[in-house]
Order: structure tokens, then sequence, then C-alpha cells
């Protein structure tokens, strides 16, 4: 027999409530971090350790079982951190931490597929950085026509996906570009013509479009089930740190001219780095922007960082008097972006940029000094742990509103779930009930 659930006059009252609301899911929500460093480090011994000391034998599945669920991976066409060629035109420095070529993808995506994870992959094409200042077009696609190099990007796209996808590490997310506020393969080094500033000649815009376009049919047409991100910076209103950006215009900018271009795209990713783009304030106002110009759109914070000690070389903003420069500080950026990110339903993403980085046992030089883990110690930061909490509320009972008694044809249960019948503690008709245990 079926029975109301009332024991003490507490259950009642609470059921007198909950007979008034039902719930609805959450959106699922994806934490994470870039980790297209991670076997240098395992390959140079680094030793990965909890906040506590105990050696941690896989990073990877560690940060599953502390509540990550996604992780991101760059890859570069030719990486010149494996192939300098002095006597080219780029005349590229060799970056050790620009290496991570295709096969090395298809490795670092399949650990993190196998460990049950999503995998976001960031198409930087280029062979070196891409970034808002500088998007040059890889070594070997130089000398092509316009038209030309937008079949090659589809072609070269395509490929990707197809040998990902043979490797068991399809991705889950794509990014079309890395930093694409200013458009992107801008030709050699110098170029100056094809960047597609705000006040560029739409003639810029029209090439970005194409070459943007060819890029995106490739992700549809070779991995339909993955969500194409559009990732971009702008995100400071701070004209004292970025001048073009009064009000957020650049960034208004850009996703107005994605809709003239009718840009098809899932999710917006932003970069935010306190100490480049300043005050959290600047993050939640270019967030509330895309609320009302995208309001379709989901949007993920695909890099962030702060330091556990001592301020990122070249800071241009310094948020020491928020957030020490400490284990502690660290932690409360954390928890400070978390808690602002939750009260946006239209955000579903926060990944911590390099958050592998540790020397510790490795013999590294150059410090960075704003990932998850202490190169002092090789031990996790706190701030590891505060990121995973971005995800906790993804699933269970999240949202409260009316709901009328009518609803004769649904059981749901406590987390607002669709279930096939009255079973356990269940919810019908606006009431929450019980089938007795016998």
């Amino acid at each position: 027999m079926l029975q109301d659930l009332s024991m003490t006059k507490l259950h009642g009252l609470l059921i007198a409530a909950l007979a008034l609301l039902t719930t609805t899911a959450l959106a699922q929500k994806y934490v994470g971090g870039d980790i297209s460093c991670l076997p240098i480090y395992e390959k140079a011994n680094a030793v990965y350790k909890t906040y506590d000391g105990t050696v941690v034998p896989d990073l990877v599945v560690y940060s599953k079982q502390v509540g990550m669920n996604a992780m991101r991976v760059r890859l570069f066409v030719n990486p010149t951190g494996q192939t300098t060629n002095s006597s080219s035109p780029y005349a590229w420095t060799a970056d050790s931490n620009v290496c991570q070529n295709l096969e090395w993808v298809k490795n670092l995506g399949k650990r993190i597929k196998n460990a049950g994870m999503k995998f976001m992959l960031d198409l930087h094409y280029s062979d070196t950085w891409a970034d808002p200042g500088k998007q040059w077009t890889p070594e070997a696609w130089a000398s092509l026509d316009d038209a030309a190099l937008a079949d090659t990007v589809y072609s070269y796209t395509r490929r990707v996906l197809a040998e990902l996808s043979a490797a068991g590490a399809e991705p889950d997310f794509v990014q079309t570009g890395n930093e694409i506020s200013y458009g992107m393969l801008w030709g050699r080094p110098g170029a100056s013509l094809l960047q597609c500033w705000p006040s560029s000649p739409t003639a810029n815009w029209d090439r970005f479009a194409i070459l943007l376009n060819k890029a995106v049919k490739a992700v549809r047409d070779g991995s339909p089930k993955a969500k194409v991100i559009l990732h971009v910076e702008r995100v400071s209103a701070n004209t004292s740190l970025q001048g073009d950006n009064a009000n957020y215009a650049a960034l208004k900018n850009f996703f107005s001219k994605m809709n003239d271009y009718g840009i098809s795209y899932d999710i917006i990713g932003l970069s935010y780095y306190p100490y480049f783009h300043g005050a959290l304030s600047d993050l939640e106002g270019a967030i509330r922007v895309l609320e009302t110009d995208c309001p379709e759109k989901q949007v993920m914070v695909v890099e962030t960082g702060y330091p556990y000690a001592w301020a990122v070389g070249s800071s241009s903003y310094d948020a020491s008097g928020t957030w020490a420069y400490s284990d502690e500080g660290q932690k409360a950026f954390a928890d400070s972006l978390v808690t602002m990110l939750g009260r946006h339903n239209n955000v579903n993403g926060l990944f911590w940029w390099w958050m592998e980085y540790n020397a510790y046992g490795a013999g590294l030089e150059g410090w960075y000094n704003a990932p998850l883990f202490d190169s002092r110690t090789g031990c996790a930061t706190s701030a590891f742990y505060e990121l995973a909490k971005f995800a906790q509320n993804s699933t269970g009972i999240v949202a409260m509103k009316a709901s009328p008694a009518s609803d004769s044809r649904h059981y749901y249960d406590v987390s607002g779930r669709v279930i096939s019948g009255p079973r356990g503690l269940y919810i019908h008709e606006g009431k929450m009930r019980v089938v007795p245990i016998r």
C-alpha cells in the first residue's frame, strides 16, 4: 500500500513544503584542466602527491577520483619544440612545451578517455603558440592561397579527428582555434593585413569566417557528437589593461560577427587570468554580456590560473590584495571563482591551465608558479580540491519551483529524474511518497 511519508512533526513540515515543489536537474558541468605537458614531467620523474603527501601513481586517474571529469590537451600542426628549422623564414625559437603533435595527443587523449573523463581538444592551427597577439599560419601551409588554405583546414581537421577516433581518443569538445579573438591563420610572422581587429576591413572578417566555417564543418562531419567551442579572451572591461575593450567592445563585436556570418558553434570558451584580465567582477561582467547577447549558448572558462607563491611574470594586474600569493590565497581564488560561476546557469565548464606543472623530482628550472601542484613539495595545492567542487552540484536536487499537483503521468526520484513507477522514496502529483520496505 502506498503511503505519504509522515513520521514526525519535522518530517511532516518538510513534506508539506515539498508538496508544493518539484525538482529540476541542472545540465552537466565539467571541471578539470589543461594537462598537455603531463608526459614531459612523468618522463622527467616528477613526483605527484596528494595534499597530505601520499604519492599519486597516475595524475589523470587521481583527478577523476577527487571529482574532476574532463581534461584539455592542445595540438600543434608541426610543433616547433620538436622540429625547429633555423633556415625557416619563421625563425621559430624552440620551446620544449610546444611538443604536442598528433601522436602525443592520441596517447594522452586515450588516457583521459580510459579514465572515464571527457576530452577537450584544443586545435591551435599553428606550429607554435596561438593567442590574440600571434596566430601564425603553419609553415607548411604558409604559401597557400585562401581557398587552398580553407580546404587544408578542413582536410587536416578531418584527418586529426579520424585518427583520434581510431586510437580511442575521440574528443567530446573541440576548440576550433585557440584565443581567436582577432582571427586565426594570419600568415607569416609580421603579417599585418589579416588580423580581425574590431576596426578591420570587412574583407578580413570574410576570410576568417571562411576558414572558421571550414574548421567547424570538419568537426560536424568528423565527430558529430563533439561540441564546438569558440575560444576568446577579451573578458576585461578595464581599458588600462585592454584598450580596445571598453564595455567589452571586442567581446561583443566578435560574437556579433559570428552571428552575422552564421558560424555554427555550441559553447563560448573564455580565458581568465586575474593577473592579466583584472578583477573577478570583470569576468562576471563578460558572462552577463554573453547571457544577453548569446542567451542560447553555454559558456566555459577553458583557461584560468592563479599563483600559489609570488607573482606570475609579466603580470599587469595585482590581485594579491584580494587573494594572497600562497596556498591559502590560491584556494580562496578557486573558491571565489567556483562560487561566482555557480550563479550563472549558462556556465558549464571550468578548466585550470597548465595544472600539471610540477618540478619536484624533475629538476626543471624556470618554475611556473600557478599550477595545482607545488614544485617545492610535489603536493597538490588546496585549490586542486576546491576547483573540483565546480561539478559537484551538476546532479541532484538543484532547483525548486512551483509545480501543479495535476501531473499524474510522471514519477520522479528525489533528484528530479523521471522514473518508471513508484519505488522507494519518490515524488508524484506534487507530493513526496514512499513505498515501505517490507
